[in-house]
């Protein structure tokens, strides 16, 4: 993939550097990590839900956190002090974790709840009445009354 250059769009524009870092980002992705597995879904006109696959995580080795438009999830497993056991083979992974996902404006984590092995996020896009779309009346000269004034002597 191309790696463009937005350094000419910073002299003329304000306000828009997190929108080039992001598209710089998402031009370079990152294929080393793919652990765990997940999806993203739509479930509705303005709802979204992350499932991700966390097979041996206990809702106390997770972590789910918002912060300035930047979902992150981060898995640590804790070790076990029990008994020392031999494996004769290790499939299920227990290393730690540590996933984001870039929010779009007014998107805001609903809740979060791990069944079965999947935990699954559920994000809501709630736009404020402020920034939807308003139609405003046209009002036209010719259709307001007219006053007469008087002169009064």
């Amino acid at each position: 993939m191309r790696h463009f250059d937005f350094s000419p769009l910073y002299r003329s524009t304000v306000g828009f550097d997190r929108l080039f870092t992001m598209l710089d980002s998402l031009g370079q992705p990152d294929q080393s990590q793919t652990y765990p597995p997940y999806n993203i879904e739509r479930t509705g006109e303005n709802a979204y839900r992350i499932t991700m696959a966390v097979a041996g995580f206990d809702e106390s080795e997770l972590s789910v956190e918002a912060r300035e438009h930047t979902l992150t999830i981060k898995g640590e497993k804790s070790e076990d002090k029990g008994e020392e056991s031999q494996f004769l083979h290790r499939g299920i992974a227990k290393r730690a974790f540590e996933r984001r996902f870039q929010l779009a404006d007014h998107v805001e984590i609903k809740s979060a709840s791990l069944k079965n092995g999947l935990l699954h996020v559920d994000l809501v896009r709630e736009i404020p009445e402020a920034a939807k779309p308003r139609r405003i009346e046209i009002t036209s000269v010719a259709s307001q009354p007219k006053q007469i004034e008087a002169q009064t002597l």
